[in-house]
């Protein structure tokens, strides 16, 4: 005959880590926190919940859910910190469920979806395939490349595509201004800039400044308002459709490359190559960069990374990768500091004789 043991109970606060076998559960069940997530966000969850603690019943009513079910939802993002249950078993907001509003200053609620959207959960499987490879594995899915199989097949996909990189763009633009001393700057190129964001802000800080935004065709297309033909800043503005990896047809004191520096080896460098080739020497390049190491945002730059060899074969850089290929194109950085949690910057100076050392140096 056994017995239970009299042993006192142990209990664990949620706010101790847990133990290893714990914690991996928690990593294998990692899908379950991004779903929550995904749920929360089209459900609009977090707007529904205002200042006053509400409690399941009246959220599901207010966001059209089975109101036992919805406990259960909150309940497990409760358990990340999203939300918080108070003792009488209403809910209240906490910093993070707020950046699920769309209505908050920081919002996150569009690179959350953006970041669940349904052709990420049928890539996430196939990740030793592309550790294997080394490559994507999104053509062999789907039929077509990432980005046609985006515009083409998935519009609903390709519009929260839009709105999050918008968001990423806003959120940190006022940084990138911040960071950048523009003393005897009067011309300034946003190299791959997307609607023009890092654009604004500087130009709306420096009345003397004039840009250039170089992105594709359909990018610019959608260039911030202000920027645009009528808009408050258009007459110091040149919107110029182009594809970087091609050719950079533009002269400027400063030259911004933020972001977009994840494709392949080969256009990367021709991407540096074609700054180089265009800029005159003594000409600055700021490349702006997510790094997988040396930053405090590792956890959230390597799952990017992982997702970019998924999707594009595309990988982030770590902070010797960035100096590497910039030395190698005649950029070596001078100065590399961080921009803010997720972002660094590299400057450099084009020294004379470099597009001539480079175009010798071929592809």
């Amino acid at each position: 005959m056994t017995t239970l043991s009299t042993r006192p109970v142990q209990t664990v606060s949620l706010d101790s880590a847990p133990p290893p076998g714990m914690r991996l559960r928690e990593l294998a069940f990692g899908a379950a926190g991004a779903a929550a997530l995904r749920a929360a966000a089209r459900l609009r969850l977090a707007d529904a919940l205002g200042d006053i603690p509400a409690t399941p019943e009246k959220l599901a009513e207010a966001v059209g859910a089975e109101p036992r079910p919805l406990l259960r939802l909150l309940r497990a993002l409760v358990c990340q910190g999203v939300f918080d249950e108070r003792p009488d078993g209403t809910f209240c907001h906490t910093e993070m469920s707020r950046m699920l509003r769309e209505d908050d200053p920081h919002s996150l609620r569009a690179i959350v979806l953006w970041c669940t959207e349904p052709w990420t959960w049928a890539v996430w499987p196939r990740l030793d395939e592309a550790a294997r490879s080394g490559g994507g594995v999104f053509q062999e899915l789907f039929g077509k490349g990432f980005f046609d199989h985006l515009h083409q097949d998935a519009p609903e996909s390709a519009a929260v595509f839009n709105q999050a990189m918008t968001v990423s763009s806003r959120q940190s633009a006022e940084d990138v201004a911040e960071l950048l001393d523009l003393t005897g700057v009067r011309s300034v190129a946003d190299i791959g800039g997307g609607q023009g964001h890092v654009l604004v802000s500087l130009l709306e800080r420096h009345p003397e400044l004039r840009g250039t935004l170089l992105d594709l065709p359909d990018v610019v297309a959608g260039a911030d308002p202000r920027l645009r033909e009528g808009g408050e800043l258009a007459d110091r503005i040149t919107v110029l459709p182009g594809d970087c990896r091609r050719d950079i047809p533009v002269e400027a004191d400063l030259y911004i490359i933020k972001n977009i520096l994840e494709w392949d080896d080969d256009s990367t460098r021709a991407t540096l190559r074609n700054v180089v080739a265009a800029a005159r020497p003594g000409a600055r390049v700021v490349v702006i960069e997510n790094l997988v190491d040396d930053t405090p945002s590792m956890r959230f730059t390597t799952a990017m990374d992982l997702l970019l060899l998924l999707n594009v074969g595309g990988a982030k850089h770590t902070r010797g990768s960035m100096v590497e290929r910039m030395t190698a194109a005649g950029l070596a950085p001078e100065v590399i500091r961080p921009v803010n949690a997720y972002l660094h910057a590299f400057e450099a100076v084009v020294p004379t004789g470099a597009g001539a050392l480079e175009e010798a140096a071929g592809p």
